[in-house]
């Protein structure tokens, strides 16, 4: 890594060695942003990216948005940026792809470096604004770039590898933990569909018969008439035929038309009648018109 600062040889480092190499170091900033650049060093890149990011926030900020407050931790195997609520890990910055880190000596404030985007390959800036500790941040990315040189040296580079192979399992876990859920979902809709189609069984018809509103099986001619049990749980006497059918509710045979014929009645009545019907065949004449009171006459 190239630095823009020059550190005395004689100048001890910021914090101890077990501090970097099994925890971190935290410090809250401002983030201004990051933007790509042509370059992965060189001071005019980071100053350019600096004044590019700053007009961009400028604008932002007249429109009425904060600069958002972020976490950095630092330790030999990177530079993590977090959500300082939430604990968020925004961006995570792995030590071997940061190429150039500075303090601006014009503006004591900010602070950047420039990592390689592991997916797009592309070099980006990230411009920081810390009001106290912009030169300390700066010092301690570089304490863990000696650091990590170190072990990188006495493991004869065999560490490097296995943090690149760690990194590329943890991107791959990811990856597969978003296609898992994009899944999930899809398996929801479909089951959800499944549901809506699905067809209840029987239809949702019961057996028993349509009522009508008295709760009664409405009459069918075709229905065959069933009868029902006595009530003394005996057998059912069988329906009488319509031959059989003589006589009504009252004992007496019921009316016919078309089989009735002269009735046998004693002979005192009957000669009654006979006078009654002979006074009737007279007729009565109603303003010239004559009417016959007989069935079979009619003048």
């Amino acid at each position: 890594m190239n630095r823009a600062f020059n550190r005395k040889k004689d100048k001890s480092w910021m914090h101890t060695p077990e501090a970097l190499a099994k925890l971190f170091i935290a410090y809250n900033a401002k983030f201004l942003g990051n933007t790509e650049v042509d370059q992965p060093k060189g001071t005019e890149v980071v100053r350019d990216a600096v004044r590019k990011l700053k007009f961009q926030r400028h604008i932002k900020k007249s429109a009425g948005q904060k600069i958002p407050k972020v976490e950095l931790q630092i330790s030999i195997y990177g530079v993590k940026i977090l959500d300082p609520k939430s604990k968020e890990v925004q961006y995570n910055c792995q030590l071997h792809r940061i190429s150039f880190c500075a303090d601006d000596k014009t503006d004591k404030r900010i602070f950047t470096f420039i990592c390689k985007d592991s997916e797009s390959n592309k070099h980006l800036c990230y411009v920081f604004d810390s009001e106290k500790c912009a030169e300390e941040i700066t010092l301690t990315i570089g304490q863990a770039f000696d650091l990590a040189y170190k072990k990188f040296l006495e493991s004869g580079g065999k560490d490097v590898e296995t943090r690149k192979q760690i990194s590329s399992l943890q991107k791959r876990i990811q990856d597969l933990e978003v296609e898992n859920s994009e899944l999930k979902k899809q398996l929801q809709v479909l089951e959800e569909q499944m549901m809506i189609a699905q067809v209840p069984p029987g239809n949702g018809m019961s057996s028993k018969k349509p009522t009508d509103v008295f709760d009664m099986v409405p009459f069918s001619p075709v229905t065959p008439l069933i009868p029902l049990p006595a009530s003394n749980g005996s057998a059912p006497l069988p329906p009488a035929r319509p031959t059989e059918m003589r006589k009504d509710l009252f004992g007496a045979e019921p009316f016919d038309p078309f089989t009735c014929g002269a009735a046998d009645f004693p002979p005192d009545i009957q000669s009654k009648l006979d006078e009654m019907q002979e006074g009737f065949k007279m007729g009565l004449t109603v303003e010239g018109a004559v009417f016959s009171l007989d069935p079979l006459e009619c003048v």
